[in-house]
Parts: structure tokens; sequence; C-alpha cells
């Protein structure tokens, strides 16, 4: 169970993920060892997966960002394997989920531009087995971006 202390630590390293371990214990109120030792267990229990830099998407020469929707044809075991096992090692596939309604599968797809989707669809994404279809909904416009959770 996560206790307010841990909100307080996630919280902050949400924000700056860099802060030292001095000045996120001073920032939520406790002794540097043990918000050292907080942190070693939130990070040992799978609660801290990891920490990353957050990139600008249009500045690092990723112009374009789809979401798309995917229907298999069968729920058969091995198409469902075959699907998760090839979208899971595809770079260009930042955000896949298995979800309820008209498509199995919702995926955020990121790229260069038009002509690296299309080789995308056309190289990939066509060729899995299984596929019934696949639906693009084109980000025209990024309204709210974070991987922050709400505490």
């Amino acid at each position: 169970m996560i206790e307010e202390q841990d909100i307080r630590i996630l919280a902050h390293l949400q924000r700056d993920g860099r802060a030292t371990n001095q000045q996120l214990a001073d920032e939520v109120g406790m002794s540097t060892s043990a918000c050292w030792r907080r942190v070693r267990a939130l990070e040992e229990s799978g609660v801290i997966q990891g920490y990353a830099a957050l990139v600008a998407r249009e500045q690092a020469g990723f112009a374009m960002s789809a979401i798309l929707h995917v229907s298999l044809e069968r729920h058969d075991a091995k198409f469902v394997d075959e699907f998760v096992a090839r979208v899971t090692t595809r770079r260009e596939v930042l955000e896949c989920f298995a979800t309820t309604g008209d498509a199995d599968y919702h995926l955020r797809v990121v790229v260069q531009d038009m002509a690296a989707y299309n080789r995308f669809l056309d190289e990939f994404m066509f060729r899995i087995p299984g596929i019934r279809y696949v639906r693009s909904n084109v980000v025209l416009k990024e309204i709210k971006t974070s991987v922050a959770l709400p505490f």
C-alpha cells in the first residue's frame, strides 16, 4: 500500500526526476536516509519503473502522430500473441492498449512524416496476419500530453 509520504515522493519525482536525494527529502519533509530508503523500496517494488527525459516530439523530428484503431479477424491466441509480439518490437508504437468497443487495440504511433507513416502501414501493419482493419486518426494538434499520474 502506498502511504502519504510515498505519494509526496512520487509527485515530486514526476515533476523533477533529476532531483537529488537531499532536494527530494527537503521537499517532502523527511530525513535523507528515510527518503532514500523509501525511494529504493518504491523502485524495488516496481512502483517506480525507471527514469527518463521527456523529449519534444516535433523538435526531435517526429512531425506526425496518429492513433490507430486495430481490429483482429479472430481472437485466437495465435493471432493475438503474434500481433502483440510484433507491435511491441516497433519503436514507432509508443503505446498499445487492448480496448473494448469497435476496435480491439488502439496504438499511438509517431513517425517523421506522411511517407514514413505510409511505409509503417505498408511494410508493417498490413503484413500482420489476422488483422481485419486498421483505421487511422492523424493527430492535428496535441492539446494535452502527460505521463504524470494525478497525485
